[in-house]
């Protein structure tokens, strides 16, 4: 058992900033994104998982990078809202990645993903799904 969760309920609550912020904003501070929104009976849920390996040190760190974030919600919740700031890939559109999503590359054949949203499609199930 080494796992934890925390709740960014207060945070939302009070300065708008959501558990999806939260993680995106560790990525900032070099620290991989949590599990976020599970377990689902923890408003958001914020699960954070280090392993036995990891020294204090990190663990340090990764504590005091949660600070950081916190006083960033109260003084300035859009650093949070549009987070990562220093990845090759800026904040992704979770709606789209949801709905359009890409399992597997394909390196000369790739979907465009353009802002123009798909034609809806239907999906066939699986025999005995």
């Amino acid at each position: 058992m080494h796992e934890f969760v925390l709740s960014a309920r207060t945070l939302k609550r009070e300065h708008g900033a959501s558990a999806l912020d939260v993680a995106k904003r560790l990525m900032d501070y070099g620290f991989h994104p949590p599990t976020i929104y599970f377990p689902l009976i923890v408003a958001e849920a914020l699960m954070i998982e280090p392993t036995e390996t990891e020294p204090k040190e990190t663990l340090d760190a990764f504590c005091d990078a949660m600070l950081a974030i916190a006083r960033e919600a109260a003084e300035s919740p859009e650093l949070l809202k549009e987070a990562p700031h220093h990845r090759p890939v800026r904040r992704l559109d979770e709606v789209k990645a949801a709905k359009r999503a890409v399992v597997k590359y394909g390196f000369e054949q790739h979907p465009s993903l353009s802002d123009e949203p798909s034609e809806p499609r239907e999906l066939e199930a699986p025999a005995g799904a």
